[in-house]
């Protein structure tokens, strides 16, 4: 029998994509709701009560609202929100991370789907920590370039307008205050001790993230050839993923002394490098902020919830 999937939010970018990328499927019947309905706390708690699962495409304050209007259900709930991240009672939707994060998204009532610059630095930093390489307290910064479609309606109407402000052709960096709303998770996740100093850049590309760690090779537990002892970590840990893979060193010396940004854009697969020397190195991530770091990510956590086939309706 096909699972009742309600998507609370659908209309914005993230819940588009992940309602185009279901519909057709034989396994999901999808609950909807009328245009002039989908803001009506009644309706919604009716189809929240009918669905098997939901997933909430939501701000936080609106996700946390859905929780609530969920109480007294058996409904399963994927949050893609950055609310319940963190909460206890809340799976982490990373299944790569461990067999334990696997089987939590598998079996668990309530999953929080990763933030997109937060995915890209703890798929790089948590194999180092749970191997010993690195040590929890290690004091980390990480910068992050994504095209501006993370940044949701408003700024791709931005990018997008046939008249523009001049200052959108070049980078630009946010999150000045050292707040952003993913180093809760970023510093969690790992099992670090401190949060990371954390700089979010978006450039005037539509989607794409590069996330990069640099790292001295004295912050880690390695005393020879750390790049190779980091690399083969990473690919240890990955082994057999059909989602995430680590590039040897042939494939990033390929790419030309570039890494652009937006290579994998479209697609919900994820790319490890270790790259640098014997004294610096840096960590880095690169996938699509829409796929992996969003409907993408949501989509293989509901194939696992599902019982499906994990990377059903996933592009890779």
């Amino acid at each position: 029998m096909a699972a009742k999937v309600f998507i609370d939010g659908k209309e914005g970018t993230t819940g588009l994509r992940i309602f185009d990328r279901l519909t057709g499927r034989a396994d999901v019947t999808l609950l909807t709701l009328p245009e002039e309905m989908r803001k009506d706390p009644e309706a919604r708690r009716a189809r929240l009560h009918e669905a098997d699962i939901a997933i909430l495409c939501l701000p936080d304050a609106a996700s946390r609202e859905s929780v609530a209007l969920a109480e007294g259900s058996d409904v399963r709930i994927l949050d893609t929100s950055t609310a319940h991240r963190t909460l206890d009672g809340w799976s982490y939707g990373f299944p790569e991370l461990s067999a334990a994060h696997r089987r939590a998204v598998t079996e668990g009532a309530r999953v929080a789907v990763p933030g997109c610059h937060a995915s890209g630095f703890i798929a790089l930093v948590t194999p180092l920590v749970q191997a010993g390489l690195l040590p929890e307290d290690a004091q980390l910064s990480c910068f992050s370039l994504t095209g501006y479609s993370g940044g949701g309606r408003k700024m791709i109407a931005q990018y997008e307008a046939a008249s523009r402000d001049a200052e959108l052709d070049s980078p630009r960096q946010y999150g000045l205050t050292q707040t952003h709303k993913h180093l809760p998770e970023m510093r969690k996740i790992p099992g670090l001790a401190y949060e990371p100093i954390f700089a979010p850049i978006v450039g005037d590309f539509y989607s794409g993230m590069e996330v990069t760690v640099p790292l001295f090779a004295a912050q880690l537990r390695v005393r020879e050839h750390p790049v190779e002892a980091v690399r083969a970590c990473l690919k240890a840990h990955y082994a057999g993923s059909p989602v995430v893979r680590v590039l040897d060193d042939g494939e990033t010396s390929a790419l030309g002394g570039f890494i652009g940004a937006n290579a994998l854009a479209g697609l919900d697969s994820m790319e490890l490098m270790v790259i640098g020397n014997d004294e610096r190195l840096e960590l880095v991530s690169r996938f699509d902020n829409l796929g992996k770091g969003s409907s993408g990510a949501a989509l293989q956590c509901l194939n696992l919830m599902l019982g499906a086939e994990e990377t059903t309706g996933l592009a890779l």
